[in-house]
């Protein structure tokens, strides 16, 4: 597995939410640092009040996860910051076009982060767009 793994999670939808969380639960809790930046449709689901909201299906696949009942992609995110230390960061752009201060955000994120500053600390690690 790569020593370090950034995700880039902007898609609303279920299947992508999930697997993302999925992603850094199972990096993290292996011993590879990882990080999340959360940006555009991904981002709503980090607003405290928001996080149990149910995202749309993309596809059959999403249906299942519901269906079968799969672990909410937020405790996903929760188990990776929690037991496996990734770092959640939201978008600084998206934070201000939502109009969100950061105590509206759930705790388990890191400060803001902007898109230049990301790119330029993970030029080294495998960067993985959900």
């Amino acid at each position: 597995m790569a020593d370090k793994l950034a995700l880039i999670v902007t898609s609303g939808s279920r299947e992508q939410l999930q697997m993302a969380a999925m992603m850094a639960s199972v990096g993290a809790v292996s011993g590879t640092e990882v990080t999340v930046f959360l940006s555009m449709n991904a981002m709503t689901y980090f607003i405290h009040g928001r996080e149990r909201e149910e995202a749309p299906n993309a596809g059959e696949m999403g249906a299942l996860l519901a269906e079968k009942k799969a672990p909410h992609f937020m405790e996903l995110f929760q188990q990776a910051a929690d037991l496996g230390g990734a770092k959640i960061h939201p978008c600084s752009m998206a934070v201000d076009v939502l109009g969100v201060r950061a105590e509206d955000l759930n705790p388990m994120l890191e400060p803001p982060l902007g898109l230049t500053k990301f790119m330029s600390d993970f030029q080294d690690a495998t960067v993985l767009t959900f």
